[in-house]
């Protein structure tokens, strides 16, 4: 049960990026000078971290799956989706400068 109730919030978090909304719930994003914010296409960050958000929100579920069926493979599915989307969001972000706003 509280896998779900840990669920709920991931999920809202998830909608509101996804609409590209929010960037000030980005943690590092909302601590950077108006500046450096303007460096950054907003939109974009806050559409990826969403995705990221959903990710994570499956991977809780497959937690929640576990628990409540005593399906041990469920869990490690999960933290395995967990870890893997961690390192690929870490990766992904620092290199590329993937969310760099396009100069006109």
């Amino acid at each position: 049960m509280v896998h779900f109730i840990i669920i709920i919030p991931f999920l809202i978090f998830a909608i509101v990026l996804s609409k590209g909304k929010g960037a000030f719930l980005i943690a590092g994003y909302n601590t950077k000078s108006e500046e450096e914010k303007a460096k950054y296409d907003e939109v974009a960050l806050c559409k990826f971290m969403g995705k990221v958000s959903y990710g994570i929100c499956f991977s809780i579920f497959l937690g929640a799956l576990s628990g409540m069926f005593g399906l041990q493979i469920l869990l490690i599915i999960g933290l395995m989706i967990f870890f893997l989307l961690i390192i690929f969001t870490f990766v992904y972000f620092n290199t590329g400068d993937r969310f760099i706003r396009k100069k006109q």
